[in-house]
């Protein structure tokens, strides 16, 4: 006959006491597992169509009232970032710079790790010389460049410095500008158009440092 210890190391038998014992939180978990699972693909699925349709909205968007209502309809979406741009464009066409530039702040504000951030910034800062604000134009594009020194932009930010600087009497720094530019940016398609601005500009008024006279033997 069959002993207590011999039935209770029965696996079988064991399999079946566990499972009656803890079948209900079992299955409870399970339910939450697959519930989980059901939320996350049904998410998965409302993601994609509200980017399809933000997409398709954005692509037959004309209007600057068409390109707000994509931004109102999918904040913080790709399409709502492209439709601040584009607003902004929009804006500046129609010369109304300050409009603008607060329409890129809000894409700034909203959206700082996007690919075309300094795309942005480059917006503002021309905005701002449309405005006559000369010497803010100049810090914006100084600091697109010292913030972000690897962007296709900065050297078209350190050209656009060059206009501004020759109009505040400053030929020294235009000129470090566009040797920058040919210095850092050799593979920049703006090269060119550096070299040019710097054949332009008067040689520097700073005398080359003379090297001192060697000492004499002893």
């Amino acid at each position: 006959m069959a002993t207590v210890s011999q039935i209770s190391r029965d696996p079988a038998l064991e399999t079946s006491l566990f499972w009656d014992q803890y079948k209900m939180p079992i299955m409870a978990i399970i339910a939450v597992l697959a519930l989980g699972a059901l939320g996350f693909a049904g998410y998965q699925v409302y993601t994609q169509r509200r980017a399809a349709d933000a997409a398709a909205l954005l692509a037959g968007a004309k209007t600057p009232q068409e390109f707000q209502q994509v931004i109102d309809r999918y904040p913080g979406s790709g399409p709502a970032a492209s439709a601040y741009l584009l607003l902004a464009t929009e804006e500046r066409a129609k010369k109304n710079y300050a409009e603008a530039n607060a329409t890129l702040h809000k894409f700034i504000d909203q959206f700082p790790k996007h690919e075309l951030i300094t795309t942005a910034w480059m917006g503002v800062a021309a905005n701002l010389d449309s405005l006559g604000k000369n010497d803010e134009a100049l810090s914006t594009y100084q600091r697109l460049v010292a913030e972000y020194p690897q962007s296709f932009n900065a050297p078209l930010a350190l050209l656009s410095e060059v206009p501004l600087l020759k109009a505040k009497g400053r030929p020294d720094e235009a000129r470090r500008a566009c040797e920058t530019v040919l210095s850092q940016y050799r593979d920049s398609v703006l090269m060119s158009e550096a070299l040019r601005e710097l054949q332009k500009l008067p040689k520097s008024a700073t005398p080359a440092a003379q090297p001192k006279p060697a000492a004499p033997a002893r």
